[in-house]
């Protein structure tokens, strides 16, 4: 069992940033990628990006050249810094975990507000 704890969300002005953590406790070393998702009112959770344990990383169009996704492999902790918000990016963030049989871990979930 793989635990995840999400923490750093609220709310920020449009132009802000934030950086949002996610720690990973239990059985990580079967942990392969991790990564975030979110999801807005009436939508769909979707991908925002992720990263393997050897560093490649994907990211939503959407965030691309505003967000950046980090991970501390020593400390099971992978970070999410999050600059230039838009209001568009309000949603409730979700951290993720994929195993190496492809199980899936999530997070709580934290909500990040971007007023306009």
């Amino acid at each position: 069992q793989v635990q995840l704890v999400e923490s750093g969300g609220g709310l920020v002005q449009a132009g802000g940033s934030l950086r949002l953590t996610c720690a990973a406790s239990g059985s990580t070393s079967s942990v392969n990628v991790m990564g975030w998702y979110r999801q807005a009112p009436g939508k769909q959770r979707e991908l925002v990006a992720n990263i393997n344990r050897s560093g490649t990383t994907t990211y939503a169009d959407s965030v691309k050249g505003r967000f950046t996704i980090s991970r501390d492999n020593a400390e099971n902790t992978v970070f999410l810094q999050m600059n230039s918000l838009k209001s568009e990016d309000t949603a409730v963030y979700y951290c993720h975990g994929l195993t190496l049989t492809f199980y899936n871990y999530w997070g709580q979930g934290t909500q990040v507000t971007v007023s306009s």
